[in-house]
């Protein structure tokens, strides 16, 4: 710097190039900063189509079950029976000549239906007790959450057994059951969710500007807090499953000779020793489809995550 030019003063070294340039010169617009932390979008995590597409065929087993299988899941050969696995039968058949694949395909539906009830009923339910938790004061937090204490203290396993052994044996008290138990884990996300997203800046603006309780909630709130929800809702559904069939392997389920996916392993118990595709393909299905939806929730959770 030459001795006779004024120095740079910490101002003018702040303000960027346009001030040191000289009030004549055009001002140069800011660098822009980068775009604020936002949930990606289902198109950018290809992981979630890799988990979502084979569960998409299990769903499509439910929905036209004909389409994968030739074969009667209640009528068989007797000629044909303990044939292990092999091209014209996938899963081979069982002690009546029954296609085991075919029963697995037709046992998707009866097992999901079950499984969604339990799952309906522990969403609506859950996220009623969780709103009213975050939103309703105090009082109401507190007895809510003693509610919510009460339920995780017993083993949802024993919860679904009681509630089915006091009504008759079936798919409706089954998924009710199973249902009761996992009200208290949507609870306590939704209220945990719902908390977060009250102090958020948006949603205090949205209260400035007028907005009333119901719409803020309905607006802002809720769809901001369904992401966690979202993947609790795959795990439960998986969990939901396993409860499912492990009750329908103790009687409680859909009775014989309905396909059921915890009634098919329940029935090949006794010929485990000589055909041990009629309880390890079912049970194969089973974990895959749990294990599946677990890392469907991871995802949706990365996915939709504010």
């Amino acid at each position: 710097m030459a001795r006779n030019d004024p120095p740079l003063s910490l101002t003018a070294v702040d303000a960027g190039p346009a001030a040191v340039a000289g009030p004549g010169a055009p001002v140069q617009p800011a660098p822009a900063r980068g775009p604020s932390r936002r949930p990606r979008g289902p198109a950018r995590n290809p992981a979630l189509w890799v988990t979502a597409l084979p569960l998409t065929v299990i769903l499509a087993w439910a929905l036209v079950p004909d389409w994968f299988t030739a074969y009667s899941p209640l009528d068989g050969v007797p000629s044909d029976n303990f044939q292990a696995p092999n091209a014209a039968h996938l899963f081979g058949t069982d002690h009546l000549g029954r296609d085991v694949f075919s029963r697995v395909v037709f046992g998707t539906r009866q097992t999901l239906l079950t499984a969604g009830l339990a799952v309906l009923i522990g969403l609506v339910v859950g996220t009623i007790i969780g709103l009213v938790a975050a939103t309703a004061g105090r009082a109401a937090d507190a007895t809510a959450m003693r509610l919510v204490d009460v339920l995780l203290a017993v083993p949802g396993f024993l919860i679904s057994l009681v509630i089915v052994t006091a009504f008759a044996p079936g798919p409706v008290s089954l998924g009710i059951g199973v249902g009761i138990a996992s009200i208290a884990s949507f609870a306590r996300v939704v209220r945990s969710e719902v908390l977060r997203v009250r102090n958020l800046d948006f949603v205090e603006a949205s209260f400035l500007n007028g907005g009333t309780y119901r719409s803020v909630v309905v607006r802002h709130i809720l769809p901001n807090a369904a992401g966690p929800v979202l993947a609790l809702l795959a795990v439960d559904l998986g969990a939901a499953i396993l409860a499912i069939s492990g009750l329908g392997f103790l009687g409680f389920g859909a009775p014989p000779p309905t396909p059921e996916w915890g009634l098919l392993i329940a029935e090949g118990r006794q010929y485990l020793g000589s055909a041990w595709w009629l309880t390890s393909l079912p049970g194969v299905v089973i974990v895959v489809t749990v294990i599946l939806l677990a890392a469907l929730g991871r995802q949706l959770l990365k996915t939709f995550r504010i």
